[in-house]
């Protein structure tokens, strides 16, 4: 369980990268969390896992997830 709490904050935190957001720690978990569901029914499990997670999939829906949050509720004040 904390395994995968982990993998789910580093996808978030990558996810972050990518789209430029920084939102913090709780939200990368979630992005994470909620990116792997979201890639793994969008891209399928292709590519290496962690945690019971593609990786690869997972980046790209907390990518989806966090640009779709960005839009409803704005960029984030932290930068």
């Amino acid at each position: 369980m904390i395994w995968t709490l982990i993998i789910g904050a580093v996808i978030g935190a990558i996810a972050g990268m990518i789209t430029g957001e920084k939102r913090g720690c709780l939200y990368n978990i979630v992005a994470g969390l909620i990116g792997s569901y979201i890639g793994e029914r969008l891209f399928g499990e292709m590519g290496p896992q962690l945690a019971g997670m593609a990786i690869v999939p997972a980046v790209l829906g907390a990518v989806i997830f966090t640009a779709v949050i960005t839009l409803v509720f704005g960029r984030s004040n932290e930068h």
